[in-house]
C-alpha cells in the first residue's frame, strides 16, 4: 500500500499509526536522507551540481539550505529530483524484495512517499492512500515547525494540489481535524486493508 499526500498533510502520522497496527513501513523520506549521506553517489552529484554552499561543516547536506534553493526554483528542484529519486526507488525496491523474501502471508507493507504517484511507485502498490488537509491548515503546521511564512508558502505552492492527487487515490484520508479523528480514520483504513488481505 502506498501512502502519499502534499507537504504537512499528515501522511507520516497516518503511516506511524499503521506501523503501530503492525504494518511494515518503507519511508521514502528516510531513504532519501540515507542516499545523500557524505561520500555516497547522490551526495557527490548534489555537491557537483549545487556547489559546496549546500554542505555543513561536517560535510553532510544542509537540508534547509538545499530546500531554500529547490523550493524557489522549479528547474533546480527537477535537477535534485533527477539525482535523488532513482536511488530512492532502487532502495525501495530492494527493501520490498527483502520483505517479500520473509514471505509473511498476512504482512501489510506501506510505502510512505511524498512523490509516490509522480515517480510511479504507486504501480507497486495494491492500494493508494492520499492524505489531504486544507492549505491553511498545512501552512499553519509548517509555521509551527519553524519555517518562515515565505518558505511555507513556497513549499506548499511547489507541490501538486490535493485535488490532482485525489484522483489517483483508492482511499482519501482528510486530516483537517484532531489526532483522535485521524486515528479513527486510520483504524477504519486498517480494517479495510485487513479484510482485503484475507480475501487475497
Amino acid at each position: 500500500m502506498g501512502v502519499t499526500g502534499p507537504i504537512a498533510s499528515g501522511k507520516s502520522a497516518v503511516t506511524a499509526l499503521l506501523k503501530e497496527k503492525g504494518a511494515d513501513v518503507i519511508d521514502a523520506d528516510e531513504i532519501a536522507r540515507e542516499v545523500v549521506e557524505p561520500g555516497r553517489p547522490a551526495w557527490t552529484d548534489i555537491v557537483e551540481h549545487f556547489g559546496e554552499s549546500v554542505l555543513r561543516p561536517d560535510q553532510s547536506i544542509d537540508r534547509p539550505e538545499l530546500g531554500r534553493i529547490v523550493f524557489g526554483d522549479a528547474e533546480q528542484r527537477e535537477a535534485l529530483n533527477e539525482i535523488v529519486h532513482p536511488r530512492v526507488i532502487d532502495e525501495v525496491d530492494s527493501r520490498l524484495r527483502e520483505l517479500e523474501a520473509i514471505n509473511r502471508p498476512d504482512a501489510v507493507v506501506v510505502i510512505d512517499a511524498p512523490l509516490l504517484i509522480e515517480v510511479g511507485m504507486d504501480k507497486r502498490c495494491a492500494h493508494t492512500v492520499v492524505v489531504t488537509a486544507d492549505e491553511d491548515i498545512r501552512l499553519e503546521r509548517l509555521l509551527k515547525k519553524g519555517l518562515s511564512r515565505e518558505e511555507a508558502e513556497s513549499r506548499v505552492g511547489a507541490q501538486r494540489g490535493k485535488d490532482a492527487l485525489e484522483k489517483f487515490a483508492d482511499v482519501v484520508v482528510a486530516n483537517n481535524g484532531t489526532l483522535d479523528e485521524l486515528k479513527e480514520q486510520t483504524e477504519a483504513l486498517w480494517k479495510v486493508i485487513q479484510a482485503d488481505s484475507l480475501d487475497d
